[in-house]
């Protein structure tokens, strides 16, 4: 019910997102929101973790379905706290959309249960000499269903359920041996590991009139089964963030959103892991956004953008992320 992005890697890095949103009758929206036969790498976690604003957080039992859309190009090399030459990675691009189809239902003011079902659509290229000369850089396109979440969620702690955990798995639905000779485990859309989520919110009106809020989120996610000898890195992802509830243009509700996402990773293992030396990473990402709500429908947009990040070796990074949420409630 939380969420937000990570696409990070050995030679290759970049946020995503796979992310998703979560809307409830009567509450704001849900975002789930804060990425060749070589020795290259991406590790990418994308849509391990889907961060939100205190308003997507549930408010009574009902539902919603959402359709989520995120784009992000990855073209820059970062090598430990700063950008590095491109020269030194044979990974040159790893540009992708995800979209992500999800529903959320809360049977009660404290049970609910989330299921998101991602399409990633992606373009990938890199030099197939690398490090030896002469370049031959190649690259390929494929899509398809990425690995699926089910969480549940209990929000029971207190009558205005300001405080809640989630729990659940990733399954390893997504295809994890696209073209092995140039796409190597940790660039492929599907991990091929089953996955434990763990989350926990929080959310507090910070002025007594409740136009301004306070909200902070926290997911781990953990591989435990593995295949093909490869096995992700886990990821630890932390949100806080503020928004306004006090914008009207008629009888559309706009709330401004800002917020930071804190995300670490660790290192990928196994034999099939591309250079667990060379992945791993921490970053801090600040997300201003919008969303817009008319009865049971809402729109949300924001842009992700990398303040402060650190790479184990020679990533590829983007330096921004966009990401737009339409969601129904009933």
């Amino acid at each position: 019910m939380l969420s937000f992005f990570a696409c990070f890697g050995r030679r290759r890095a970049g946020l995503v997102s796979a992310a998703t949103t979560t809307l409830l009758a009567g509450s704001l929206t849900l975002v789930f929101a804060l990425a060749p036969g070589q020795a290259f790498a991406c590790a990418c976690g994308c849509g391990v973790f889907e961060v939100a604003t205190s308003s997507m957080m549930p408010t009574g039992a009902g539902g919603t379905v959402f359709l989520g859309l995120d784009y992000q190009d990855q073209t820059r090399d970062w090598s430990g706290g700063s950008s590095a030459p491109g020269a030194n990675n044979g990974d040159k691009e790893i540009r992708t959309y995800f979209y992500t189809l999800g529903l959320q239902y809360m049977f009660d003011r404290s049970w609910g249960i989330q299921i998101e079902v991602p399409v990633w659509h992606r373009f990938f290229a890199t030099d197939v000499n690398f490090p030896g000369p002469p370049p031959n850089v190649q690259s390929t396109t494929w899509n398809g269903v990425g690995d699926i979440r089910i969480k549940g969620i209990y929000t029971g702690f207190s009558e205005d359920l300001s405080t809640g955990v989630t729990y659940g798995v990733k399954l390893p639905t997504g295809n994890n041996s696209f073209n092995p000779a140039l796409v190597d485990s940790d660039s492929q859309i599907g991990t091929g590991s089953t996955d434990v989520l763990l989350g926990a919110f929080h959310r507090r009106a910070l002025t007594s009139d409740n136009m301004w809020s306070l909200f902070a989120q926290a997911q781990l996610d953990v591989p435990v089964l593995i295949q093909n000898q490869y096995r992700p890195g886990w990821e630890l992802d932390l949100a806080a963030g503020v928004h306004y509830n006090g914008w009207r243009l008629g009888n559309v509700q706009i709330t401004p959103i800002a917020q930071a996402i804190v995300s670490l990773r660790g290192r990928d293992s196994g034999a099939n892991a591309a250079s667990p030396v060379e992945s791993g990473y921490e970053r801090l990402i600040l997300s201003p956004g919008l969303e817009f709500d008319y009865n049971q429908f809402s729109v949300y947009a924001d842009i992700e953008v990398p303040v402060l990040q650190n790479f184990n070796g020679n990533q590829l990074t983007a330096p921004y992320m966009v990401k737009l949420i339409m969601a129904y409630s009933f």
